[in-house]
């Protein structure tokens, strides 16, 4: 029995060392001799299975990627694995009739790793020499004594004896009060960052420092560049690290001064000394990530205002992993500096790291609180903090024994410091998620430099901008909202379909847009609360990527400057699947019309097309049991925007100002209304109105689980309106000048159609105007009955004689032409009524025979009644003035009947107001049952 025990305990031994051997392998790399290979395996398939097929040695997995193994071979010129893989899929198209299974089926993903140049440090650039010169630093005599008073007291009370801890302004600001990070009340209270531990992605850092000695933590650092476990610096310039380092760590001693979190465990991760591969960098990023809480990033692609950049599908893969994974399940916290390429029109969302929503993206200010020259701005920055500027700069420790240094600067000082707040944080709340941490950073930002035009407001009454960010960021505000903070719920997310468009981009101010329609059932079904971020990814062919600039609206007419001109960018392509990223619509529903706006801004001989863009919303979801993991991300995520689709949307041009729609900008300098978080209201949000007239169709409903849709969106150019284009799809891909061409053609021959037809029209209705008596036909009367409208028998009108009614000898005979003239020349309708009305009065009416008046069958629509309209308009143009506004009297009527030619027999048209029909002038006319007399 001791035996057995013996041999399982050796047994477990072993096993330990082996996988210790093996994680120590897959660190442990030469690029000189040897070729690496990341292969991602199925969960079944056997690492070692593998190696055997492929001829290839397993050195392990890959830091703390599951099922993400790495391969050695001799060195070779070819990919070894990928011509292995490809010749086995030709045997098994070959042999399709033979079964059987082989440990390569099991490859799901692989890639060859080499070497690349490292990311660079967010060093300060030189200012260009035509430049104002930097201030001069303002005069120590010159702080306020009251301040001066406060820091001595905070010193004497903590015990802090530092030389340079009075020299360290962004802690305690003498000379401009308020314009530090406002900390000092949490060292009272002790929250001094115990607990907690930073890691320090950089190039190296020097443990051996009196003033990092005491906080630093081996078991997270490692050498990635020279392959060791003390990330020391060896390089001349290797201080970069050490210097961020000591911002956050610095311990509570007699050397330099101290850190924001001075109690704080410090790592060291060195990856930017030498060349480096991606599977190197994805394990940094994951290294020992259960006690590595957050990771420092002071680094990134050139900030050359042309370089675009953005990790590898390990990296992204590494990250993504962190997220989920690391501080056991609560996920790591990655913080990254801007970048320091402002001077060069460079901006943070042309880097694939800082706008990555994995990413605290932090920016700088100066010791006044004004924005530094070199500073980028963009969407994706969610908070600034203090660093160079202005003629200050951050003191902190330096690499040797008892180095200082007060040189320190960039955005490379902003996001360490940044870092070390949010270690006072966990602190408080170990139990905060990356995402709580991201919610409490702009919740408790403070907004400075309020007279900048650029602040808006956005749907949570907190204010933005896109070069201050939120604000700033309160060490003391940020602590106590974490100390009573609820978690959020789970992450949710919404992909819109892929939107075709394939539309020239007009140059200047005028720009492309194109709207995308979200409904609340979608969000709903794709189990969607509120936004965080909102990504977009687009492909876009120009012949100078710099001349480009994209602005997303929402629904709530919040603006998002996704991505601006750059002066430097000359390279002759446009976008190709770039994701640009937006913490602008924090807090929105997201419900309404979300409109991308493309400009081709510089006017001048270089021109491009907007092909595509997929929308996604990540936020918080309703319900938290029906959350799932965000699958890692593919090569081929973004294969699929070719497929065509049936569906279009409307692109039009609209001007958009270059601060985006008017918003409020007045901003209270310390807000004291910031919500917890927004509550979602019960009633539906309405759509802001945009600067865009074009509506989209009715998108396509996203999928179950991942909230996207497998429908897609074409758009095709049309005008501004909100139904579907007619012109023909083959348009879309025309020059504007050849669509000018089209679009005078179809004017010219819709121009022709119309005169042609108004010709025709007026012709016709001459014709019918000359010969119109032909088209009528009337009942005449017999004798009797004319004879007694003549006067005959001593009968009148109403006249009850009968002779009058039933007598035929006065009977004269009369022609169409004549009875139409004598029925209605002779007078006005109201002369007519009026006469009636006289001659009734007297007798009655009942005694009056009536014959009808029938138009033509075979031609109802001639021109009689336009000429009898005609007649009557121009007789009552010229005496409604004169007509009375009470009924005439008999005698009236008497006086006007005298002027009759008596040797006429008179015709009247009997009938009320509602026998009469009004044409479109408000004209009347005779109708078709009125009786001729």
């Amino acid at each position: 029995m001791k035996w057995s025990s013996a041999l399982l305990g050796l047994a477990g031994l072993a096993s330990t060392v082996s996988a210790a051997s093996s994680v120590r392998r897959s660190v442990h790399r030469d690029h000189e001799t040897n070729d690496y290979y990341v292969l991602h395996l199925n969960p079944e398939t056997s690492p070692d299975q593998v190696a055997l097929h492929l001829g290839l040695v397993h050195e392990g997995q890959l830091g703390e990627l599951d099922d993400h193994h790495v391969f050695s071979s001799d060195k070779t010129e070819h990919d070894v694995v990928k011509r292995e893989l490809s010749e086995h899929k030709r045997r098994k198209r070959d042999l399709s009739g033979v079964t059987g299974s082989s440990a390569l089926d099991g490859v799901l993903f692989a890639q060859k790793q080499v070497l690349r140049k490292p990311w660079e440090k967010r060093v300060v650039p030189q200012r260009n020499p035509t430049s104002p010169a930097l201030q001069v630093r303002a005069d120590a005599t010159a702080a306020k004594p009251e301040v001066v008073a406060k820091l001595n007291q905070v010193a004497n009370t903590l015990g802090i004896k530092d030389p340079i801890f009075k020299e360290q302004w962004h802690l305690i600001n003498t000379l401009f009060p308020g314009h530090d990070v406002n900390v000092t009340g949490l060292w009272l209270e002790g929250i001094t960052g115990q607990n907690t531990t930073v890691a320090i992605v950089d190039d190296g850092l020097d443990m051996y420092s009196d003033d990092l000695k005491p906080n630093y933590y081996a078991k997270g650092s490692y050498d990635f560049n020279d392959k060791g476990p003390e990330p020391r610096p060896k390089l001349s310039d290797d201080k970069h690290g050490t210097r961020c380092a000591g911002e956050i760590s610095a311990a509570k001693n007699d050397v330099c001064g101290v850190g924001v979190a001075y109690d704080s465990k410090i790592a060291g991760l060195r990856i930017l000394s030498k060349a480096i591969s991606d599977a190197d960098e994805a394990v940094a990023l994951n290294y020992d990530f259960d006690n590595n809480l957050i990771y420092s990033c002071s680094w990134g692609p050139p900030d050359d205002g042309r370089s675009m950049d953005a990790p590898g599908i390990i990296i992204r893969r590494a990250m993504l992993n962190a997220v989920q994974k690391g501080r056991k399940g609560l996920g790591s916290i990655y913080v990254f500096a801007s970048g320091n390429g402002a001077a060069q029109e460079d901006n943070c969302n042309f880097d694939g790291y800082t706008n990555s929503i994995y990413s605290i993206t932090v920016g700088a200010i100066d010791y006044q609180g004004n924005h530094p020259y070199y500073s980028e701005k963009c969407s994706a920055s969610l908070v600034v903090t203090y660093s160079s500027g202005g003629g200050e700069a951050i003191h902190t420790t330096d690499v040797g024994t008892n180095a200082c240094y007060n040189g320190h600067g960039g955005t490379s000082a902003a996001a360490p410091l940044a870092a070390g707040i949010f270690a006072l944080a966990l602190q408080v709340r170990p139990d905060l998620t990356w995402r709580d941490m991201q919610y409490l950073v702009m919740l408790t930002a403070v907004p400075v430099n309020t007279d900048d035009p650029g602040w808006q407001k956005t749907s949570i009454g907190k204010y933005y901008s896109h070069t201050f960010a939120y604000g700033k960021v309160d060490s003391y505000g940020l602590v106590e909202m974490a100390k009573t903070w609820k978690n959020v719920k789970p992450q949710a997310r919404y992909y819109s379909p892929w939107v075709h468009v394939h539309q020239a981009i007009p140059q200047g101010d005028v720009g492309l847009a194109v709207s995308v329609e979200i409904t609340e059932d979608m969000l709903d079904e794709a189990n969607f609360e509120r936004i965080e971020h909102v990504t977009v990814t687009m492909n876009v062919e120009h012949t100078r990527r710099g001349d480009i600039s994209v602005d997303l609206i929402s629904p709530d007419n919040v603006v998002s400057h996704l991505s601006v001109t750059r002066k430097n960018d000359n390279i002759a392509a446009g976008y190709e699947d770039w994701t640009f990223m937006s913490v602008v619509h924090w807090g929105e529903f997201g419900v309404g019309k979300w409109t991308l706006v493309v400009k081709d801004t510089i006017v001048n001989e270089h021109s491009g097309n907007l092909t595509d863009f997929h929308l996604k919303l990540w936020g918080e979801c309703i319900d938290a049991s029906k959350a799932t993991l965000l699958p890692m991300p593919k090569e081929t995520d973004d294969d699929d925007h070719d497929i065509t689709s049936t569906t279009t949307l409307q692109a039009s041009t609209t001007t958009l100002a270059p601060g985006g729609p008017a918003t409020d900008t007045s901003v209270a300098a310390h807000p004291s209304d910031h919500p917890d978080r927004p509550v979602k209201p019960t009633a539906k949000p309405t759509s802001a109105t945009t600067s865009t007239n074009s509506q989209g169709a009715s998108p396509a409903k996203p999928t179950s689980g991942s909230g996207g849709s497998e429908t897609e969106h074409e758009t095709a150019p049309s005008a501004t309106s909100s139904h579907t284009s007619w012109l023909p799809a083959f348009m879309a891909n025309m020059s504007t000048k050849k669509q000018i061409w089209v679009y005078g053609a179809l004017g010219a021959i819709i121009a022709f159609c119309l005169g042609l037809g108004i010709y025709l029209y007026l012709a016709r209705r001459k014709r019918l105007r000359n010969n119109s008596r032909d088209n009528y036909e009337f009942e005449l009367l017999d004798e009797e009955e004319g004879e007694a409208l003549n006067g005959g028998g001593g009968g009148g009108l109403g006249s009850h004689s009968e002779k009058g009614l039933g007598g035929r000898k006065g009977r004269r005979k009369a022609t169409r032409g004549r009875e139409l003239y004598d029925a209605f020349a002779d007078g006005s309708e109201d002369e007519d009524e009026d006469d009636m009305e006289g001659e009734s009065s007297g007798s009655g009416s009942h005694g009056v025979r009536r014959f009808s008046l029938s138009l033509d069958e075979d031609d109802e629509d001639d021109s009689y009644d336009e000429v009898d309209a005609d007649r009557r308009r121009t007789y009552h143009d010229k005496s409604a003035e004169h007509l009375p506004t009470t009924t005439t009297t008999a005698n009236t009527n008497s006086t006007r009947r005298q002027v009759v030619d008596e040797d006429e027999a008179q015709h009247h048209v009997i009938g009320d107001d509602s026998d009469d029909s009004e044409d479109e002038d408000g004209d009347t006319q005779p109708s078709r049952n009125a009786r001729l007399l």
